[in-house]
Formats: C-alpha cells, structure tokens, sequence
C-alpha cells in the first residue's frame, strides 16, 4: 500500500509544478527560469521540513513517502534544471547559466536545512 501514497502525492505534485512553472515564468519577463528555480526551493524546503519530522518521531513514515517521495518527488525537477541551464549556456547568457546553478544549489540546499531545522525547532 506504500506505493499509493507515493501515487497520490504524485498526483498532485506534478500538476503543481507545471502550474506553479507557468505563473512564475509568466510574471517575470527574464530568460532566467525562475518557474523551475521556485519549484525546486519550495519542494526542498517541504522535503527538509517532513524528512525533519520524520526523523524526530514527530510525523509517521508514510507522511515521508505521500509528501516526500510522491509530492516534493515529482514538484522538484533536477531534469529540467539540468535542460534551461544547459539552454542558457548555449544560446548566450552564460552568466545567467552559471547564476542558475550557484542560486538553485545555494537556495535548494538552504531550504533543506531550514525546513529540517524548523521542524527540529517544532518539537514539544
């Protein structure tokens, strides 16, 4: 039955990437993407957030597998990071490509370790 929870969360995490991507990109008039670059810290930050209550006994194993695998799993797209970077870098704003990689790493990461510390700082 794990395999459900992975499925539903899934379910509502790829729409919500592609959605969240469109709305982004759409009011930022950039070559920058910063649908994908918003997709990826908030799915960090959540991921960070669960795996840190997970870990502390404070949330059940199967919340780990619905939010974390299913949901955060496919919200986040280290795929399309990898594609726009390489487009940026190709088609002439290297700086954009090299700015893309330094923030989404720095900001992915940051939102992993912020979301596990607040849910360390939750704790009762």
């Amino acid at each position: 039955m794990n395999w459900l929870l992975v499925i539903a969360g899934a379910l509502v995490g790829a729409p919500l990437r592609y959605v969240t991507d469109r709305v982004v990109q759409a009011r930022h008039d950039t070559v920058f993407p910063w649908g994908t670059w918003a997709v990826n810290v908030a799915g960090s930050l959540l991921l960070g957030l669960v795996t840190g209550a997970v870990a502390a006994g404070a949330a059940p194993a199967q919340l780990q597998l619905l939010l974390g695998t299913g949901l955060c799993g496919a919200l986040t797209t280290y795929s399309t990071f990898s594609y726009e970077t390489l487009r940026l870098a190709e088609t002439g704003p290297r700086l954009y490509a090299l700015a893309n990689v330094v923030v989404s790493v720095t900001a992915g990461l940051g939102g992993a370790f912020t979301g596990a510390a607040l849910a360390q700082a939750l704790q009762l």
